[in-house]
């Protein structure tokens, strides 16, 4: 699109052309090339220079966020809570106490993602877990089971 409106302003600067021959040569409407003309002539060539998009402005401000990281650094405890474990939950509370700011719910995944945090799971272990047990079945009965079942692939080809 840049491209298109850079080279229709050349050639209506050139003034060769009228303005539905531009338009058939570039492919667009000749109210486009219209409105192209009126901003050429209002502002000059910059008028159709390509602009991002700045969508809305951030509710946090950056040093918000830095703030948030310090508290998310600080831990869970500190900020107030019963255990150590950030959940979006719970940094969706402190964004909403210490600044002021409501977030939907499904955002906090991509802000922690901006600021260089992960949204992780915690791996769910029984509390009885005994990992000594576990380590010694690992290294005694799993490779008799690993020998056992590849006998019995063997003895049914």
């Amino acid at each position: 699109m840049a491209e298109r409106r850079a080279e229709g302003a050349r050639l209506l600067v050139e003034g060769k052309l009228r303005q539905a021959e531009i338009a058939r040569q570039l492919g667009v409407s000749e109210a486009a090339v219209s409105k192209w003309k009126k901003q050429l002539d209002e502002r000059g060539p910059e008028a159709l220079q390509a602009r991002k998009s700045t969508g809305r402005p951030p509710r946090l401000s950056g040093q918000q966020k830095q703030q948030l990281v310090g508290k998310l650094e600080g831990g869970a405890l500190a900020a107030g809570f019963s255990s150590e474990q950030w959940t979006q939950a719970r940094v969706l509370q402190v964004i909403a106490r210490e600044f002021g700011v409501h977030y939907h719910p499904n955002y906090i995944s991509r802000l922690l993602h901006e600021l260089g945090w992960s949204v992780q799971k915690p791996e769910s272990r029984a509390r009885e877990r005994d990992e000594e047990l576990v380590r010694a079945w690992l290294s005694r009965d799993w490779p008799r089971i690993k020998k056992v079942a590849a006998a019995r692939r063997r003895d049914r080809l």
